[in-house]
């Protein structure tokens, strides 16, 4: 499965994130990708990777709540699209990291950028 029609998997490295079982619907799953602090979101089945940091403020963004695809910045409430990153919502104007989603036999991958 993937969250986004197009995307170079030559130049993606996939990291193993967890079973999907883990991450059911509805819920959301907080990792670290090296310093980098990521949240997964599962949305009616369809699973989303974004950057766990508001380019406003540099707080956390994971714990904001979910409208529609859209998370809300708990400090501020600046929107981001989960499925694209982009900043939607006043305060921020800066986009946040978007990383493609595979689930392979039942497993979670993310997309990162290869070196």
């Amino acid at each position: 499965m993937y969250n986004y029609t197009s995307f170079d998997e030559s130049k993606l490295k996939f990291v193993e994130i967890a079973p999907a079982s883990e991450l059911p619907s509805g819920e959301r799953l907080f990792v670290d990708l090296g310093d980098k602090p990521v949240v997964l979101f599962n949305i009616a089945g369809q699973v989303f990777a974004i950057g766990d940091i508001c380019t406003h403020d540099d707080g956390p963004l994971g714990d904001g709540m979910l409208e529609g695809f859209n998370v809300v910045c708990p400090r501020h409430g600046a929107e981001f699209d989960v499925r694209t990153g982009q900043a939607v919502q006043m305060p921020a104007v800066v986009d946040i990291p978007a990383y493609p989603v595979v689930i392979r036999d039942g497993t979670i991958f993310i997309g990162i950028p290869s070196k």
